[in-house]
């Protein structure tokens, strides 16, 4: 079942995006995909994404917020 998600784009990485969409004759969302898949799936099948997918050497937060908003947290 697919899961909508909601993401700011750049609009210089969009207009690459759309400009891209347009030559290969497909969408943005299944270029979007085809990274993805590329990127995080082996042999068709996915493999688990472990470890942080950003590394620094920032303070980490919480892990399961209650209180908090998440994008404050993440942007403060």
């Amino acid at each position: 079942m697919p899961v909508r998600t909601t993401i700011d784009i750049p609009e210089p990485l969009h207009n690459i995006l759309r400009h891209r969409a347009e030559q290969s004759r497909s969408s943005i969302r299944a270029l979007i995909i085809q990274a993805l898949e590329q990127t995080y799936c082996k042999r068709g099948k996915c493999a688990r994404v472990t470890g942080p997918l950003v590394t620094g050497k920032g303070k980490l937060g919480p892990s399961f917020p209650k209180d908090e908003n998440p994008y404050d947290l993440v942007f403060s």
